[in-house]
């Protein structure tokens, strides 16, 4: 089999380059084993700045008819909301934002359900071997494997550990112990003591749900997450004391979901026919808000700009896949996302009277604007009208 791109994975960097480089005509080939992309812990929430790149990719609309929207964040810490912001999210599990998109591919693109055993990569052809001793040909493939080490490991590739084990992510379910429905329709809940080792806990609707995503920087064998695997409720309490003054009396429910993240920087990637996108290139914190951002940045530039104008000449030399490594906006999503890893971290954890100085001053300062638009009764919905864009996820914590 002959292509022009071939994308290995399906996953959500793979199914959006594929939808993409489909609709604009390209001849591609997305490979990938699963027929539907199967249920898995990693992104369960999307924000504004995430749906302006998916606009740009031409993606938005599918994902926001299976996603669950809210337009206000209330943060709060220490038991007291210290803010209610403007804030759209959009709430649904990793597996349907996934399909979502896989259902966006047009007909026109190959689909081709196998493993990818080896990558040989070519500025002339690149050849992609399957499982069963398939093969296929293409002029550009666009790794999109995600995490998994073996293809790249294979290719020569090399990784530096940066920081292992730099946030651990905890997905579950709350319901409130009275049977009801919690007041707030979206909530971030910051931690009451550095030496805890929490950034925060994001509350968001899931269709009728409310889901929640807390983000630690422990060890994988910390004695709390051993205490929250025993007794997840009695666990919750001890991080966080005050938690029922905001949002009630609560429970946790459904299944529980540990994602441990080491941070890494790749080394030698640079292949003649081969391009890295996504978590292929590298993993960010979740933390941060920026994982699926960098994916459609990623994306948008590789399928929008540079892979049209590459299709146009012959040959895929190194040069060419240098020009996108380079692109201003993918290097500055880049850098944006690791400095924001480092910086959340040390707020949140770092010890010392300048430190705790900085965390007193941004929930003083919250509460300061809080009150004085309750004093001033301003409401929420005249702060929706002079936004220009929304804040992230680290941008809240207080």
């Amino acid at each position: 089999m002959q292509t022009d791109v071939a994308v290995v994975g399906g996953g959500l960097a793979g199914a959006l380059a594929a939808a993409m480089l489909g609709r604009a005509g390209h001849d591609v080939v997305i490979i990938d084993p699963h027929e539907v992309y199967p249920p898995d812990f990693r992104c369960e929430k999307l924000e504004q700045g995430h749906m302006e790149v998916l606009g740009r990719c031409g993606l938005a609309e599918a994902v926001l008819r299976t996603a669950t929207h809210t337009g206000q964040l209330w943060i709060a810490r220490f038991g007291r909301i210290v803010d209610k912001v403007p804030f759209d999210q959009y709430g649904l599990a990793y597996d349907r934002l996934v399909n979502a998109i896989r259902a966006e591919i047009p007909p026109s693109v190959r689909v081709c359900r196998a493993f990818v055993d080896a990558v040989t990569p070519h500025a002339d052809g690149s050849r992609v071997r399957l499982s069963g001793d398939r093969e296929i040909r293409a002029r550009l493939v666009v790794l999109a494997s995600g995490p998994n080490w073996t293809l790249r490991q294979a290719l020569g590739m090399s990784r530096e550990l940066v920081s292992p084990c730099h946030s651990i992510t905890i997905g579950f379910d709350l319901e409130p112990m009275d049977g009801g429905d919690f007041a707030f329709p979206g909530l971030q809940y910051n931690p009451e003591r550095g030496a805890e080792g929490m950034a925060y806990l994001s509350l968001f609707r899931i269709g009728r749900s409310m889901r929640a995503n807390l983000f630690l920087y422990q060890a994988l064998k910390s004695p709390w997450l051993k205490s929250f695997r025993e007794d997840p409720d009695a666990a919750l309490r001890t991080l966080m004391p005050r938690l029922a003054r905001v949002i009630g009396s609560y429970r946790v429910v459904g299944p529980i979901k540990v994602r441990p993240t080491d941070l890494y920087h790749l080394r030698d990637i640079e292949r003649p026919g081969l391009v890295l996108v996504g978590d292929a290139f590298a993993t960010p914190c979740p933390a941060t808000g920026t994982g699926s951002l960098k994916v459609f940045t990623d994306i948008e530039r590789l399928c929008r700009v540079h892979i049209p104008r590459w299709l146009e000449t012959p040959g895929m030399g190194e040069e060419k896949m240098r020009a996108f490594y380079a692109d201003p906006v993918k290097t500055a999503c880049d850098a944006m996302s690791v400095a924001r890893a480092f910086e959340l971290r040390a707020l949140s954890i770092n010890q010392g009277l300048s430190w705790e100085a900085r965390r007193w001053l941004r929930f003083g300062m919250r509460l300061v604007r809080w009150a004085s638009r309750s004093a001033l009764q301003i409401p929420v919905r005249m702060l929706e009208r002079s936004r220009r864009s929304a804040p992230s996820s680290a941008d809240s914590v207080g």
